[in-house]
């Protein structure tokens, strides 16, 4: 099993594979994962000690990867099962720490709202946080197509496809369902479509995923939560019914009721997926510019739209269409969505109140032009973008590309 390409930063991306794992690997790798637990725990603890030290005194002192690094190997001077395992994943496992931490530091800087903010590390519990080791290059190596980590570790890698270029680091996690992953870092690569001479406008929303200024390019909701709602009710009855008393270990019937739960969310999560990579590349194949709303879909769990919204997966669907756009070097435009259901399309006016939602049909007080609110809203994402094939006086400028009939 392969999950998609994921961008990993300027350059990069990351190609996930299902992992086969023998009993005696699987157990190298959860000691490995405890070993990285416990330093990850006193990365917290020290933390939030020097955090105090600084409440009380005054002093600024630091807890940077400098500071946990000196830690670490302390650690393993003085531990000797922790010298046990490879010090690669213990090593990024602080530089992880490090860039967490520097996350929520930087929300608070910036005085972003609470929801919005990266809250501080906190500590990983052993029955509930779910095993993740990453290594360098110099911490595996890729050998009669089996995955060779350090400590001996040696795993088979399931390669429903070729890797594309040589990795440069390599993820290895257990999901919520208990399937192994290794997730690698490769060198990204253009892969050009031809042209097409054409733009789109993306709008997202509720009642339909996208609406674009094509019809034929327009994603309904897929309803793929919805759908499984039944068999999730039943199976959180189920755990509900078994679940345990505090302090006391999970029955096994518990553990069952929330594996299967897992395994369902997952599939969901697939579907979403699936779905939402499939549009991207048709949308991305028939267009060479796309002119996309860069909305922030998070403060919808929020509001009443919550479950709706979440199943809508606008989040996921957009990291797919500018992950493709990036793929195949097409010219994706992220614009800002203030006022987008307020402007007109054909000649730029303003309502003076903004639309509430029950109403669908978008009136313009100065042209009078008389459109579908979303289908005008995405034609707003062209114009903005800079990718209106009309100029103001209605003549299509030189070298314009065209858009796609509605």
């Amino acid at each position: 099993m392969t999950t998609p390409m994921e961008a990993d930063g300027a350059g990069r991306a990351r190609y996930t594979y299902r992992l086969r794992v023998s009993s005696s690997a699987r157990t190298a790798l959860e000691a490995e994962w405890a070993r990285c637990r416990w330093i990850w725990n006193e990365c917290v603890a020290k933390s939030k000690a020097v955090h105090l030290h600084n409440k009380t005194t005054g002093e600024k002192r630091t807890c940077g990867p400098a500071q946990l690094d000196k830690m670490l190997t302390g650690a393993r001077e003085r531990t000797p099962w922790l010298r046990e395992g490879s010090s690669v994943p213990q090593q990024q496992l602080i530089r992880d720490f490090g860039k967490s931490r520097a996350k929520a530091h930087k929300d608070i800087r910036e005085r972003l709202p609470q929801w919005q903010r990266a809250g501080m590390p906190g500590w990983k519990k052993k029955r509930e946080a779910l095993p993740t080791l990453n290594y360098t290059r110099r911490g595996f190596r890729l050998r009669d197509d089996r995955l060779h980590l350090a400590g001996g570790i040696v795993l088979t890698v399931v390669w429903s496809r070729d890797l594309p270029g040589e990795p440069s680091s390599v993820r290895v996690y257990r999901d919520s369902v208990g399937h192994w992953y290794a997730s690698f870092v490769v060198r990204a690569e253009v892969q050009p479509l031809p042209k097409t001479g054409r733009v789109l406008g993306v709008d997202w929303g509720v009642r339909e995923t996208a609406t674009t200024t094509s019809n034929a390019h327009d994603l309904p909701h897929a309803q793929h939560g919805r759908k499984a709602q039944a068999g999730l009710t039943r199976y959180d009855r189920m755990m509900a019914r078994r679940r345990p008393k505090k302090g006391q270990a999970a029955s096994k019937g518990y553990r069952e009721a929330k594996k299967w739960r897992a395994k369902t969310y997952a599939k969901i999560a697939r579907q979403r997926q699936d779905t939402g990579r499939k549009w991207a590349k048709k949308a991305v194949t028939d267009h060479d510019a796309i002119a996309v709303e860069d909305f922030q879909p998070k403060f919808l769990a929020r509001s009443s739209m919550a479950r709706k919204a979440a199943d809508a997966a606008i989040g996921a669907t957009k990291k797919a269409l500018i992950e493709m756009g990036r793929k195949h070097g097409r010219d994706i435009r992220l614009v800002h969505p203030a006022h987008t259901t307020m402007d007109c399309a054909s000649c730029g006016a303003r309502t003076k109140h903004a639309l509430p939602l029950s109403e669908r049909t978008y009136t313009c007080t100065a042209c009078k032009v008389v459109s579908p609110r979303d289908k005008n809203s995405a034609r707003v994402m062209l114009v903005r973008a800079g990718l209106n094939p009309a100029g103001t006086e209605g003549v299509r400028p030189p070298g314009a590309l065209l858009p796609e009939a509605a």
